[in-house]
């Protein structure tokens, strides 16, 4: 080949980066639960507009709602999550009623020290004493705060109109109070 002749090499152009959702969402639940808390919000949210490309989901698993706590944080501080959802089941005996109390003094403060919301999501074992109430308590609970969670990031005018209507999660909303 002559120097005149220059090899024709073929540019490649840079392969499109596909988009990175830059905004994450925590999903924290734990194996205590006598339901897949985690799964019922996860499955929730990846019902929402944006998921994968405007916002992903990371998840973990504790095995207690005590330790949903420091999970959060650390999902805040080293998975950069702009919202956590924390689910979690106190037991119905005395000293789970305690700890489900102390539990959720740590989740505020945890949501204190990171500045970020973390939503404490807990039913309690003896909210209902038929198992499909409660099943239909856990799937409902975890589904509608994992979409509040997307709310107050993406759509926050959603909980506005929603102000002092009594809506509930787990049960039927309760309805607002009229001023006759």
């Amino acid at each position: 080949m002559k120097k005149s002749q220059k090899k024709k090499t073929s540019e490649k152009k840079a392969p499109k980066k596909s988009r990175v959702p830059k905004i994450r969402i925590g999903v924290v639940d734990t194996t205590f639960a006598r339901y897949d808390m985690g799964q019922a919000a996860r499955d929730e949210l990846a019902i929402c507009p944006g998921y994968n490309t405007t916002f992903k989901v990371v998840a973990r698993t504790v095995p207690g709602f005590k330790d949903l706590a420091v999970a959060a944080m650390n999902m805040i501080r080293e998975d950069g999550c702009a919202i956590v959802v924390a689910l979690g089941m106190p037991g119905s005996a005395p000293i789970d009623k305690q700890c489900a109390h102390e539990a959720a003094q740590g989740i505020m403060m945890a949501q204190l020290l990171t500045g970020t919301p973390i939503l404490e999501v807990f039913v309690h074992e003896d909210e209902a004493s038929d198992p499909k109430v409660l099943a239909s308590v856990f799937e409902n609970r975890s589904r509608k705060h994992a979409r509040n969670a997307y709310w107050m990031l993406f759509e926050p005018h959603q909980l506005s109109r929603r102000a002092g209507q009594g809506v509930r999660q787990g049960f039927d909303d309760a309805g607002p109070l009229q001023l006759k």
